[in-house]
């Protein structure tokens, strides 16, 4: 005898997932940047040369030059001619003295002294280094302040923006038990 059977008829589930990732934007501006320069100052302070001629012996040898100069001049002068002349009248005193010796007489001792007493020299001596000349230089000051660079940076933090992408689950067809029950004939 043949046992009835029953069918089991299954279907699956199917489920369907659909997903677009979603996206990143990343930016991020430039940073700001601010440079600051100071510029580097050189200072020079520099003073004139100082030129000093000194014409005093020049003008004392071309005109006698300051007063109390030529004064003192004239004075030593006076001195020494009177001391010339002193000298000068003992030798012929000696002279005089040793009448006997050929040469010796008034007329040789005295005549001959003939020549006028000449005036001291009130003038200085002629040079041709009589003008002194001095030039006294400084070295210039120098101060320096070097150059200064501020440089300031401002970073900007960069933005950042996501996309949600798609996500979408659904059943695309519904799974299934089925039961079939086999033929009975209820006719006998």
């Amino acid at each position: 005898m043949i046992q009835p059977v029953v069918q089991i008829r299954q279907s699956p589930a199917v489920m369907n997932i659909d997903a677009d990732p979603g996206t990143f934007s990343i930016r991020q501006p430039k940073a700001d940047v601010s440079i600051t320069t100071t510029p580097g100052e050189l200072t020079v302070h520099s003073t004139r040369p100082e030129l000093t001629v000194d014409q005093s012996k020049a003008w004392a040898a071309y005109n006698g030059g300051k007063m109390l100069e030529m004064n003192k001049r004239i004075y030593s002068g006076i001195e020494q001619l009177y001391l010339q002349g002193i000298a000068r009248r003992v030798e012929q005193g000696n002279r005089m003295a040793e009448f006997f010796k050929p040469g010796n007489t008034i007329s040789e001792v005295y005549g001959t002294d003939t020549l006028p007493n000449s005036f001291p020299e009130m003038r200085g001596p002629a040079s041709y280094d009589n003008v002194d000349i001095h030039i006294q230089t400084q070295a210039p000051q120098l101060s320096y302040r070097p150059a200064q660079v501020d440089v300031e940076i401002e970073r900007n933090a960069p933005e950042i923006e996501f996309t949600r992408g798609k996500l979408d689950i659904y059943m695309q067809s519904y799974g299934s038990l089925q039961f079939i029950p086999p033929e009975i004939n209820v006719q006998r």
